[in-house]
């Protein structure tokens, strides 16, 4: 495999704060996703949940769900852990600009009223992930170190 894509996939001089940043957002995404897909913690499920988006006009609404459900719970999943941390907090970032411009741009800000800040809040989290990688504390650096010790094998 080619050592600058695996530097750039797995490599992060970030410290503690890459965990501290991971480890709640990933969680909370996680939830999130497992409400699309499961059903979990009060939410609709993929039936209940592709109705919804296609209502708003994401089309076909049940393939919406299971891509915006699975970028989120798996997504979520892998930033906890510091797994493909850099794919998995692009993938995030991306799902949450889908998220703000399809769904809450014309709610204004604030929650109360449907509006973007939570997910403009999780898309500034994961878009730092995605930059800064996951940190000392993550599995990227021993798939690196082995990626690493495989190729000069």
């Amino acid at each position: 495999m080619n050592k600058q894509l695996i530097d750039k996939v797995f490599h992060s001089n970030a410290g503690l704060a890459a965990l501290v940043l991971r480890l709640p957002v990933g969680i909370v995404l996680a939830a999130h996703g497992a409400q699309k897909l499961f059903g979990w913690f009060g939410g609709y499920g993929l039936e209940g949940t592709g109705q919804w988006m296609a209502s708003i006009g994401l089309e076909p609404g049940y393939l919406m769900a299971l891509l915006a459900g699975s970028a989120e719970f798996f997504g979520g999943l892998a930033l906890v852990l510091g797994l493909l941390t850099r794919p998995a907090a692009a993938l995030s970032a991306f799902t949450m600009l889908v998220a703000i411009f399809s769904v809450h741009i014309g709610n204004g800000l604030f929650m109360s009223n449907s509006g973007y800040e939570f997910a403009l809040t999780l898309f500034a989290a994961t878009l730092a992930l995605a930059i800064q990688g996951g940190g000392r504390f993550a599995i990227d650096n021993r798939l690196q170190a082995l990626f690493s010790s495989s190729k000069s094998a």
